[in-house]
């Protein structure tokens, strides 16, 4: 007698276990001038993803999948069926009821991170901190990214044929804290471009202070052996003597490697006289990258994690503008790198994240980088800069 198995959902393929809703009002099909843009609203069923939002977003060139419930975090993005994101042993999406973020560690924020893009924030966004009892008073990376979006809705116009998805969190406490991100993804159909356009406002009638870091995290296939990271260094330390003592490879990857401890490498780029930049990860025959443009006037620093454990362990390198430097927040606070908000007072974040399948286009945006690197002298700590590194 043959035994046979019918699976209602698998861990192998998290999208069998999306239920599209046809009938909700953010799934449309938007005719515009330069094609068309199909959204669609779905919910996981089953295990820890149970109830988790997602919408997709079908621009003609790319598949982008937001996360309205853990922050408007975007999961992944397919270019020509290549997937840029990672494959994390966490093997998200996790509900954010099942990540305990405020684990006496610190640390509970890792059982939930799964995403292309994770938001850190708001309140911090570095290392865990604790007080002189041991009692956490910050966890790692801070409560944004496992906060849902309290408001959804969609924007488009048909003659541009630009559409943002709309979604905003609130990060409160009452008597201490009550700030909110309005954040907008923005696509326009016939392109792969993904802009972020994110808002945070001091709504206390008290002066706050605010950070933010986009944790951006690539797997394969852009990262593999002899992958690349291109980008105009100013100044660039290691967050560690470990990091630091590979300098010299700080923006080169190696093939997965089981036992392999993380490095960390802090930096700052050169900007364009509309102060943005550029960092862009290359697979090694340069026929797929991913660009990162950001606006450095709100974000001044650049992050580099290298995670180059085995597959299982989770290899994957992280992209990560930033308010500051991921340190604990009271050290951060004693180099006057927070945000201070006035009541009422509102501080913009703008980035976007450029997919390339097509080798001329990573060219193109390589020539870009090279030519804000002209005349310009980089500096290179051999070991972790002080106040850089706690």
């Amino acid at each position: 007698m043959t035994t046979e198995s019918q699976p209602l959902r698998s861990l192998e393929n998290r999208s069998d276990s999306i239920r599209w809703d046809p009938d909700s009002p953010l799934s449309m099909t938007v005719n515009t001038r330069q094609g068309d843009i199909v959204t669609r609203l779905g919910r996981f069923v089953g295990g820890r993803s149970d109830g988790v939002e997602i919408v997709e977003i079908d621009t003609g060139a790319a598949i982008v999948r937001v996360l309205p419930s853990r922050g408007m975090g975007i999961w992944e993005i397919e270019v020509g069926g290549t997937r840029f994101g990672w494959r994390s042993p966490v093997e998200g999406p996790v509900h954010p009821q099942h990540v305990p973020v405020f684990d006496p560690s610190g640390l509970g924020w890792l059982e939930g991170f799964d995403e292309l893009v994770a938001r850190c924030g708001l309140e911090s966004n570095g290392a865990p901190q604790h007080d002189d009892a041991g009692h956490l008073v910050y966890p790692l990376h801070g409560r944004i990214a496992n906060l849902p979006a309290d408001s959804l809705s969609i924007e488009f116009d048909e003659a541009s044929g630009r559409l943002d998805l709309i979604g905003e969190m609130l990060e409160s406490r009452l008597f201490f804290k009550r700030l909110r991100l309005r954040s907008r993804i923005r696509m326009h159909a016939g392109s792969t471009r993904v802009d972020l356009l994110d808002d945070v406002t001091n709504e206390l009638d008290k002066a706050a202070t605010a950070q933010m870091l986009y944790h951006i995290n690539v797997g394969p296939p852009v990262l593999g052996e002899g992958a690349t990271l291109d980008a105009p260094t100013v100044e660039l330390a290691g967050k560690d003597d470990l990091s630091a003592g590979e300098i010299d490879q700080w923006n080169q990857f190696g093939p997965p490697t089981a036992g392999y401890g993380e490095r960390v490498y802090f930096s700052q780029l050169q900007a364009d006289d509309n102060g943005h930049t550029t960092a862009m990860l290359c697979s090694a025959d340069r026929d797929k990258a991913l660009a990162v443009d950001f606006a450095t006037k709100t974000l001044p620093y650049f992050v580099t994690w290298k995670n180059t454990s085995s597959e299982n362990d989770g290899y994957v390198t992280g992209l990560e503008p930033a308010t500051n430097l991921p340190n604990t927040r009271e050290f951060e606070t004693g180099q006057g790198r927070v945000v201070t908000l006035e009541p009422g007072e509102c501080v913009s974040f703008r980035l976007a994240l450029i997919p390339m399948t097509d080798a001329a286009k990573i060219e193109k945006v390589s020539d870009a980088i090279e030519r804000l690197r002209e005349g310009v002298d980089t500096t290179v700590h051999r070991e972790p800069k002080p106040g850089w590194s706690a």
